[in-house]
């Protein structure tokens, strides 16, 4: 049965690429997560839209369900497949389709890196100001996917802000062009941001319009050592009204002791439990002098207890590795995670709550946190003690998460901030939408995808 849908399959689609080596199925069929078996039936590579459209309506009359598949850097289980889908992986369609100067959009295909794009917007002297440490690996396409953020954030705002238009072949196999580009258009449904973030469940995302910034002015940036939770909504206060912030990142010591056993370099001899990376437009003598104001008050007021300024491009990107470097530092550890999301506001009380929680219902385990701090996104890894098995240790974190998202939900906050919902976090979805949203959105996904067959199983079931 099987072999005789993939040979229907290359039969519709004679140039397909098409891999069913076991060692293609395991590398194709998981993301970031590792927690589930990959079971792919086949993992597809088309070239073409074309070649896409006709994997779509097989799959629909073959009735087999696709995972969209871009650079699977995701974290919450959103590109596996682990029942026998096809991996619909976007890889070969990386190209950059052109360049309108005019209107400053970049037309890509889906599986073009965020590297490539960031080189192909230089390259025209212009900036896509999306950008996070996965850079080399993820894939637009994913980005749109999970509506990604990343570090800069604060300043320029998510993957959702920069998207003029998407190619989009539907569930049915129809081909859309979603708003082309346009800046304003008031004609009904915005079915571009629609896609945006809806993880391969509504359609398969194959081109991309991108919209490209001015290149930033130069930029300085500042490694800080706080000595108390507070301080972090403190300082990042005081910097926000006197200095024009790029971004503002934190961690712990203990996600700096991961980093500097990985190989970074410490740049600061005082230990302190808290540490933050600021980046912050400092094209002349004036904003380094705000900068160093800002940076005496705070040690005035006791929020700050060191700080070094970068003195050099080298010096700024080992600095940007204290905190970039964190997730790679704890890959072999196979931590559990959580991507959570706070309104600025509120979270000052939620650090209070969620270190309490962490503290008391992880007692014997390492856990290390760092993130968004000026978006309100946090990154919470939870390492496994080394005498416990999987099994119990995810059966553990799970139900901490239980009471992380209760907590959430009496914050106004998200399970997911940056990473979208996939497997990992489809249990907890309930504390983040209600059930009438919810309701809409199964609707939305039935429309279009009558048949079911986009990525099922992620979001909801």
């Amino acid at each position: 049965m099987t072999e005789s849908r993939l040979d229907d399959l290359t039969a519709r689609a004679p140039g397909l690429r098409l891999l069913t080596e076991l060692a293609d199925l395991i590398h194709y069929g998981r993301d970031w997560t590792r927690r589930w078996g990959p079971a792919p039936l086949a993992v597809a590579l088309p070239s073409t839209v074309a070649e896409v459209q006709t994997i779509v309506r097989w799959a629909n009359e073959r009735q087999v369900s696709l995972v969209p598949s871009g650079g699977r850097t995701g974290l919450s289980g959103g590109a596996v497949a682990a029942r026998g889908e096809l991996v619909l992986s976007l890889e070969r369609m990386n190209r950059v389709l052109g360049f309108d100067a005019t209107d400053r959009l970049l037309e890509v295909e889906a599986g073009i890196t965020l590297q490539a794009v960031h080189e192909a917007a230089r390259s025209h002297g212009l900036l896509y100001p999306v950008d996070f440490a996965a850079r080399g690996s993820c894939t637009i396409g994913g980005n749109v996917a999970t509506n990604a953020g990343g570090i800069r954030v604060i300043r320029y705002g998510t993957t959702r802000e920069w998207i003029g238009g998407l190619t989009v072949v539907a569930g049915n196999g129809e081909l859309l062009e979603l708003n082309r580009g346009l800046v304003k258009n008031s004609s009904g449904y915005d079915l571009r941001q629609l896609m945006i973030g809806s993880e391969g469940t509504l359609g398969v995302v194959v081109g991309v319009q991108l919209k490209l910034a001015d290149p930033p002015p130069p930029v300085q940036t500042m490694l800080l050592a706080l000595p108390h939770m507070d301080a972090l909504m403190q300082v990042f206060g005081l910097f926000r009204t006197q200095l024009k912030l790029q971004a503002f990142e934190f961690f712990t010591d203990v996600a700096l002791g991961h980093v500097l056993a990985h190989g970074a370099k410490r740049a600061l001899d005082a230990n302190q439990p808290y540490y933050v990376v600021a980046e912050y437009d400092a094209p002349d003598d004036r904003d380094e002098q705000a900068a160093l104001l800002a940076f005496e008050e705070g040690v005035r007021e006791g929020w700050i207890s060191d700080g070094v300024i970068a003195q050099s491009e080298a010096q700024a990107a080992a600095l940007w590795r204290l905190r970039e470097g964190i997730t790679e530092s704890l890959a072999p550890r196979k931590p559990y995670k959580n991507d959570i999301a706070l309104r600025i506001s509120a979270m000052p009380a939620f650090l209070h709550e969620m270190q309490a929680l962490l503290a008391r219902e992880y007692p014997r385990m390492e856990v290390v946190w760092f993130g968004h701090i000026g978006d309100g996104n946090l990154h919470i890894n939870v390492l496994p003690p080394g005498d416990m098995a999987q099994a119990e240790f995810l059966a553990h974190c799970e139900r901490v998460t239980r009471l992380l998202a209760d907590a959430l939900q009496r914050h106004g906050g998200s399970i997911s901030a940056e990473h979208g919902i996939g497997l990992v976090k489809k249990p907890y979805l309930g504390s983040t939408r209600s059930a009438a949203e919810i309701a809409l959105m199964r609707g939305v996904r039935q429309v279009c995808d009558p048949n079911g067959i986009l990525n099922p199983g992620k979001l909801f079931d």
